[in-house]
């Protein structure tokens, strides 16, 4: 069984979820530095936009219940890859314990982005 996660004061999109929830996983649909409702990133570098993006990636997993703690596997797409290790800088700081399994690949993105990252973490056991 599969639920949809919600992003919270955001009305749900008719062509994709910004999380599902299946079988103990969530699931994280694309993320990036966007605020709700707008098509223009937030942050004219990379720090700021990997900042607002990991952001965005942590409150669809609070809403699931989960942290990036529980994160299993992140898939980054950078759009300019000599931003790696600035991207990176930023990216550490959300991670307490071991960070999960990554993929990093360079492409376009639309709107002006620098960053997107998805993401999958397994629910927490109680």
């Amino acid at each position: 069984m599969k639920q949809p996660i919600l992003k919270p004061n955001v009305p749900p999109s008719p062509i994709y979820s910004p999380g599902i929830s299946a079988n103990g996983f969530i699931f994280v649909s694309g993320q990036g530095p966007l605020r709700p409702g707008s098509r223009t990133p937030v942050g004219e570098t990379i720090e700021d936009q990997a900042r607002l993006t990991m952001e965005n990636v942590q409150t669809v997993l609070t809403q699931a219940g989960c942290t990036l703690d529980d994160c299993v596997k992140i898939n980054v797409y950078l759009t300019d890859l000599s931003e790696y290790d600035r991207f990176n800088a930023v990216y550490q700081t959300f991670f307490k314990s071991a960070p999960p399994a990554r993929t990093l690949i360079g492409c376009q993105l639309v709107y002006g982005i620098k960053v997107e990252i998805d993401a999958i973490a397994a629910l927490p056991t109680k």
